[in-house]
C-alpha cells in the first residue's frame, strides 16, 4: 500500500472516532445552559466543533504531518471571519486591526461575565470567548482522542464544562445533559474499543489487531462518569448551601456585591448580614457608592470600561467636572470600618475628594467617580473618605438645561432597539414638564406614587429579574419590583427624554446605633441596605442622585416637591432602610451574621477552598489509578491465559522505570536484568529469592520470544507469583519517598501517552 493510500485509510478508519468526539462535546456544551440565556450561542460552539474536528479528519486523510496545527489554523481562520469585523484578510487571515478586534472582544466579555448574573446574556464579548475555548479544547481534544489514542484523557477538559454551573447556579447543570454527556463519554470510549480491534491498515495479514481493551475503557468511563456526576452534585450542593441562597455566583459573574439580579439575591436573604460601619460628621448620613453602571451591552447596564490614569490616587481627588462653584457645597469626614463585605469597589459618600488609610492600590474613575482596584479588596479596611455634600437648589437646576459636554454625551446612548412603552410612558408622565429638572422629579414623583410597589419577589417568580429593556418594560407594566428596576426604569425613560443618566449601585445610609457614644453618630450597613439609584447630569451642576423606590432611602431636597413624601423618619429624623416584614429585628447584630454568604469573606473563600481541594485530590489520584488499573489488566491476563511471559516483563519494565531504575530499550532482557540485579546489590538489601524469581522470569521471557509458542508457555501462576515478588522488591529498596513519587506519579505512563503507541497482544514467533 501507498504512503497516500494508507494515509487515505487511516484517516478513514478514525472518522468514526471524530464523529463520537463532536457528539461528546456538542452534548457536554448544553451544560451551560443554565448559565447562559438563549441557545445561539449552542449553533456557535456546535459551527466551530464540527469545522475543526473534520478539518482534521480531513487533513489525516490526506497525510498531513500535523493535523491540530492545520486544525488550529482553520479555527483562526473562522474566527477572523465571524468576529473580525472584515478586518482580516481575504475575510479569514488577521490582520492588526483584527489583533485589535479581538483585544476588545476579550475585554468585554470579560467585563460582562463580572457584570452580569446568570443566567447571562450570551453577548458578542462571551460567546467570541466560548467560541475560542471550545475550539481550543476540541483540537485539545482530537490530538489526544485520534492522534494518540487516549480518549479518556482526552475527555478530562469537558469535567470543567460539567461542574461549572454547579458553581453558579442552583442546582447546576440539568439531569438530562449530564446523563447524555455520561453516554456520550461512553460512546467514544466503546468507538475506540472497536477501532482498537480493527487491524492498522497498513498491518500484514498475519498481524493481529490490537488487544481487547473493553474492560479498562469501562472501567475508566465508569469512573469518569461517576466523577463528573459526584463533582457536579456537588458543586451545586455548595451553591446550595450558601447562605445567600444563590451560591457563590462571584466566581465568575462578580465577587463580593454584584450587580442587578444578584442585588436582589442579597435583599432577598432572610437574615441580613453586617457589611460595614461608619461615622460621619455630614448632615445627613450619606449614601456610600460602589460602582457606576453607565452603559449598554445589548440591552442590559454595565460599567464602561476605561483604565484609570497612574496618577488616578485616591489621596487626591478633584472636583468633579462640571460642578459650577456657585452650587452649594459642604465638606463632610466620614470613617469606615468593613466588616463583612468584600469586593474590588470601594464604598465611599460621593463626591469624594480625599480617601486615606488604605491597604492597596486603588484607583478612582475619571469618568464615574467610583474608586477601585484589580489588586485588592475591601476585606478588613479602615479607612476616611472626605466628599463633598451637594446642596443644589431646585431653581438652579431648572436653570441647567443647555448644551452638555461632548463628553457626556455617550450618557444618552439606548440599546439600538427597546419597547415603546419605555418612551411612552416617559412621554406621558412628563407632560407639560418646563424644563430638564422638573420632568426629571416628575419621573421620580410616578415611580414613588401609589401605583407602585416595593416588592423583592415579584420580579422573580413572574421572571421579570434583572435591569434589561426588557425587564423594565415587564417592570412598567407590572408596577411591582425593588431598588434595580426603579433606578434603571428611571434612568432609561430620562434617556428617552433627551437627559443623560447613569445607575449607580452602593449602600443606603444603613440604621443609627443607639447609645453608641455622647455626641457620636455611628451607622451600621447590612446586606439589606444594598441599593441602586440614578443618577441625571445637569449642566452647571453636574450628576446628581434621585431616589425613585419607594420606601427606601431619602428623596433629596432640591427633589422634594410640597406634596411628596421625604423618605424620613418622623421618629429619628434620618433617612429609612424601609425594613420588610419579613426582616429580623436583630439583623443588625454582628453575631446574627456569623453564616456569612457571598458577600461575606469566609463564604467565598470556603466554597473556592473546597473546589480546589476536591479537584486536587481528583487529579492527583488520577495517575496512580490508571498505573493500578493496567497492572491488575496484565496480571489478570497471564493468570487467564491471554498473555504470557513478554506482558510479565513489560510490567516488571514499567515497575523499575515507576520508581526511578533505567530500563533502556536499547538493551536486550539479559542486560536488563542484570542493570536491575546492580541496582538491588547497592542498595545493599540482596535477596536470594529475588534474584532466583527474577532469573525465572528472564528465562521464561527469552523462551516466549525463541521457542515455540507451546514451549513458551511456562507456569503461569508461578508467572506472576515471581512478578509479585521482583515488583515488591523494587519498590521496597526505592525508599518511602519514592515509593510514594511511584504511586502518584508514576513515570511508565509518560512515555506511552507522549508516544501515542499502545499496547498490543503478545506476538508468538
Amino acid at each position: 500500500m501507498s504512503l497516500a493510500e494508507n494515509a487515505r485509510a487511516r484517516g478513514t478508519a478514525t472518522l468514526p472516532l471524530t464523529a463520537a468526539l463532536a457528539v461528546l462535546i456538542l452534548v457536554a456544551c448544553t451544560c451551560l445552559a443554565p448559565v447562559l440565556r438563549g441557545g445561539a450561542w449552542w449553533f456557535a460552539l456546535a459551527f466551530v466543533t464540527v469545522a475543526v474536528l473534520f478539518s482534521a479528519a480531513a487533513l489525516r486523510r490526506v497525510g498531513f504531518r500535523l493535523p491540530p496545527l492545520g486544525a488550529s489554523a482553520v479555527l483562526l481562520g473562522l474566527v477572523t471571519l465571524v468576529f473580525g469585523g472584515g478586518t482580516g484578510f481575504l475575510g479569514i487571515i488577521p490582520t492588526a486591526d483584527t489583533l485589535d478586534r479581538f483585544t476588545v472582544l476579550v475585554r468585554a466579555g470579560f467585563r460582562s461575565i463580572q457584570q452580569q448574573s446568570a443566567p447571562a446574556v450570551a453577548e458578542e464579548g462571551i460567546v467570541f470567548l466560548l467560541v475560542c475555548a471550545v475550539g481550543v479544547v476540541a483540537v485539545a481534544m482530537e490530538f489526544l482522542a485520534v492522534g494518540r489514542r487516549l480518549p479518556a484523557v482526552a475527555a478530562s477538559p469537558l469535567l470543567v464544562v460539567v461542574v461549572l454551573p454547579g458553581l453558579i447556579v442552583q442546582g447546576g447543570a440539568g439531569a438530562l445533559s449530564l446523563v447524555l454527556t455520561a453516554c456520550a463519554f461512553l460512546l467514544l470510549l466503546a468507538v475506540d474499543v472497536r477501532q482498537r480491534r480493527l487491524p492498522a491498515p497498513d498491518a500484514g495479514p498475519g498481524v493481529p489487531a490490537s488487544a481487547p481493551v473493553r474492560g479498562t475503557a469501562v472501567v475508566v468511563g465508569g469512573f469518569g462518569v461517576v466523577t463528573a456526576l459526584v463533582l457536579s452534585s456537588s458543586m451545586a450542593g455548595l451553591a446550595q448551601g450558601a447562605p445567600n441562597g444563590n451560591g457563590p455566583a462571584g466566581l465568575l459573574f462578580g465577587s463580593g456585591v454584584r450587580t442587578m439580579i444578584d442585588l436582589g439575591d442579597d435583599l432577598r436573604r432572610p437574615d441580613a448580614v453586617l457589611a460595614l460601619h461608619y461615622s460621619t460628621n455630614a448632615s445627613e448620613p450619606p449614601y456610600l457608592k460602589l460602582l457606576t453602571l453607565d452603559t449598554f451591552q445589548g440591552a442590559t447596564w454595565t460599567a464602561s470600561e476605561s483604565t484609570p490614569e497612574p496618577e488616578n490616587t485616591p489621596e487626591f481627588i478633584p472636583r468633579p467636572p462640571g460642578l459650577s462653584s456657585e452650587v452649594e457645597t459642604a465638606t463632610t469626614k466620614t470613617s469606615i470600618v468593613v466588616d463583612g463585605v468584600r469586593t474590588k469597589w470601594l464604598p465611599a459618600p460621593s463626591p469624594a475628594t480625599r480617601v486615606e488609610g488604605l491597604r492597596g492600590t486603588w484607583k478612582w474613575n475619571s469618568d464615574t467617580g467610583a474608586i477601585g482596584s484589580t489588586r485588592s479588596t475591601t476585606s478588613g479596611q479602615d479607612y476616611s473618605v472626605t466628599a463633598l455634600q451637594l446642596l443644589p437648589t431646585a431653581e438652579q437646576l431648572r436653570r441647567s438645561d443647555g448644551a452638555y459636554p461632548r463628553d457626556v454625551l455617550r450618557y444618552l446612548d439606548l440599546p439600538s432597539q427597546y419597547p415603546a412603552i419605555i418612551h411612552d410612558t416617559a412621554v406621558t408622565v412628563t407632560g407639560g414638564s418646563g424644563s430638564s429638572f422638573d420632568a426629571a422629579v416628575a419621573l421620580q414623583d410616578y415611580l414613588r406614587g401609589s401605583e407602585f410597589t416595593y416588592d423583592t419577589d415579584a420580579p422573580v417568580s413572574k421572571d421579570y429579574d434583572g435591569a434589561g429593556a426588557e425587564v423594565i418594560a415587564a417592570f412598567l407594566e407590572a408596577k411591582r419590583g425593588y431598588c434595580v428596576h426603579f433606578a434603571s426604569a428611571m434612568a432609561v425613560m430620562a434617556r428617552t427624554l433627551g437627559i443623560p443618566s447613569r445607575v449607580v449601585v452602593g449602600y443606603l445610609p444603613g440604621t443609627r446605633e443607639a447609645n453608641y457614644g455622647e455626641g457620636a453618630r455611628r451607622f451600621n450597613v447590612t446586606s439589606h441596605d444594598l441599593h441602586s439609584w440614578p443618577e441625571l447630569y445637569f449642566t452647571g451642576v453636574g450628576w446628581v442622585p434621585f431616589e425613585p423606590t419607594p420606601g427606601r432611602g431619602a428623596v433629596p431636597e432640591y427633589a422634594t416637591p410640597e406634596t411628596s413624601t421625604t423618605g424620613i423618619d418622623p421618629g429619628t429624623g434620618l433617612p429609612s432602610s424601609a425594613a420588610r416584614p419579613t426582616d429580623d429585628p436583630t439583623a443588625d447584630d454582628p453575631t446574627a451574621a456569623s453564616g456569612a454568604a457571598a458577600v461575606t469573606d469566609t463564604g467565598i473563600r470556603a466554597g473556592d477552598l473546597a473546589l480546589v481541594l476536591a479537584l486536587a485530590v481528583i487529579l492527583a489520584l488520577v495517575p496512580g489509578s490508571v498505573r493500578a488499573l493496567r497492572s491488575a489488566r496484565r496480571r489478570r491476563a497471564i493468570r487467564t491465559g491471554t498473555a504470557g511471559p513478554d506482558i510479565a516483563w513489560l510490567e516488571l519494565r514499567d515497575t523499575a522505570l515507576d520508581h526511578g531504575i533505567p530500563f533502556p530499550e536499547t538493551e536486550t532482557p539479559r542486560e536488563q536484568a542484570a542493570r536491575m540485579e546492580a541496582t538491588m546489590a547497592l542498595s545493599g538489601k540482596p535477596d536470594p529469592a529475588w534474584h532466583e524469581a527474577l532469573r525465572r522470569l528472564l528465562s521464561a521471557q527469552e523462551r516466549a520470544s525463541y521457542a515455540r509458542p507451546q514451549q513458551g508457555a511456562g507456569d503461569r501462576p508461578r508467572l506472576v507469583r515471581d512478578l509479585d515478588i521482583v515488583t515488591a522488591g523494587i519498590s521496597a529498596q526505592a525508599g518511602r519517598q519514592g515509593r510514594w513519587r511511584a504511586r502518584m506519579l508514576p513515570a511508565s505512563l509518560w512515555p506511552l501517552a507522549l508516544s501515542g503507541k499502545r499496547e498490543v497482544a503478545p506476538r508468538r514467533l
